[in-house]
């Protein structure tokens, strides 16, 4: 059954002929400097799943997953052979979503650090933002 459940979606997502639905955004070079330092398979997973995210008009949780406990955290799910990887970020204006740190996760919880890491870089972009529209 998952195997036909990523199929179904990959297919939809082919369909989409680069329809983006959603805008993807780097915030300084913190997801910049993580994706550098990843083998050049990852770096093609994560790609097939920003274009995923960014063209499916509802991402399934397997790709794009809340984070219980936080406002408006969000972790994208990758996973390569054995070896996963996330990806915090948050939504701004409703369909820009704005990347913050990646990191391989080791144990089934997310580690809080990295937790408290991306709600840290979530806060200085919302604080540059607001100021930028005082000014």
């Amino acid at each position: 059954m998952k195997l036909y459940y990523r199929t179904t979606y990959f297919i939809f997502a082919l369909r989409m002929k680069n329809e983006k639905i959603r805008q993807i955004f780097l915030y300084k070079d913190y997801f910049a400097d993580f994706y550098k330092k990843q083998k050049q398979k990852v770096k093609e997973k994560i790609l097939w799943t920003f274009r995923l995210i960014e063209t499916m008009p509802q991402v399934p949780v397997e790709y794009l997953k809340h984070i219980e406990g936080t406002e408006g955290l969000y972790e994208i799910r990758i996973q390569l052979g054995s070896d996963i990887f996330r990806i915090f970020c948050f939504f701004d204006k409703g369909n820009l979503i704005v990347l913050v740190n990646g990191f391989q996760k080791k144990t089934r919880k997310t580690p809080k650090q990295e937790i408290a890491k991306a709600l840290k870089i979530k806060e200085e972009y919302e604080s540059t933002i607001k100021k930028l529209k005082i000014n």
